[in-house]
């Protein structure tokens, strides 16, 4: 069986009557080249299983089916349910689960290992990264469409590190793969916009190897407080944030070989690795 050809969006919300909904952050993906870029980024083949958010009226999600060996897809608007499952009626590997993403646990959504590939709501991208990195069951890739200037924080290196490049860097390696511009999208956003590729550490690249499994909060804990002032020194910024007197954060500092008047912004990965271990021991 042939599959159809994908109509384009405005096409399809013109034939659906549907107009895009603010109160659910949505922009509808309209130029016709951004979907190969996307899939270009996931690096499919035929054995992957995928993971969709938001798949709206199907503009990635049709390109997807005939090419992987299961599709799961997941939308919140109830409104687009009739056509997408008409759609993917045809594919006996795909399913749509409706609802909310965040109200699942990521192992309820698609077997291990599976990739993810996303064009969400701008103003859950946060969470939607940390619900699914932050999870034992994290998928080995993520394509996801984010603002360009979230994107590009992101993958900052020193010196203008951020807690957010942290807590992505921390569980994979984050890379700009193509610009999008706002014009590509119904309606247009107010900034431009980035696919974001993430590729997931395995158990053994493991970028800070001092953090032993299960204690990723503690070590955020840490983070966090080094970010708490910006701007400010580290030796500062711990003594705050951690409740600590000031000669032990310089000896924290001191063991970890990171200089006490750095700043957050400036470590890297394995700073941190030290300073975490530092931490812990004198804890002990």
């Amino acid at each position: 069986m042939s599959e159809p050809t994908p109509k384009s969006t405005r096409a399809l919300l013109r034939e659906l009557d549907l107009r895009p909904r603010k109160g659910l952050g949505q922009n509808f993906l309209i130029d016709e080249s951004v979907p190969p870029k996307i899939l270009a980024a996931a690096q499919l083949t035929t054995s992957d299983r995928v993971l969709e958010i938001g798949p709206g009226v199907g503009v990635l999600t049709l390109r997807l089916a005939p090419i992987v060996r299961e599709l799961i897809t997941i939308e919140l608007d109830a409104r687009l349910y009739p056509y997408l499952y008409q759609q993917l009626a045809i594919y006996p590997s795909a399913r749509l689960i409706e609802g909310d993403a965040l109200d699942f646990d990521p192992a309820q959504l698609a077997p291990a290992p599976y990739k993810l590939v996303a064009n969400i709501p701008y103003y859950i991208t946060s969470a939607i990264l940390r619900h699914f990195l932050e999870s034992s069951h994290r998928p080995t890739r993520l394509v996801l469409m984010v603002q360009k200037e979230v994107a590009q924080r992101i993958v900052a290196q020193p010196p203008e590190m951020s807690l957010l490049a942290v807590s992505v860097q921390f569980f994979g390696k984050p890379k700009i793969f193509a610009s999008v511009p706002a014009g590509a999208f119904l309606p247009p956003p107010k900034v431009d916009s980035a696919i974001l590729l993430i590729e997931t550490f395995g158990s053994d690249e493991r970028p800070c190897p001092a953090v032993a499994v299960g204690d990723e909060a503690q070590f955020f804990e840490l983070v966090r407080a080094g970010f708490g002032q910006k701007r400010k020194q580290l030796v500062n910024t711990l003594t705050r944030g951690l409740n600590l007197a000031k000669e032990q954060s310089r000896a924290i500092l001191e063991t970890a070989q990171v200089a006490p008047q750095n700043r957050a912004e400036q470590l890297t990965l394995a700073d941190w690795n030290r300073l975490y271990a530092a931490w812990r021991t004198a804890l002990q």
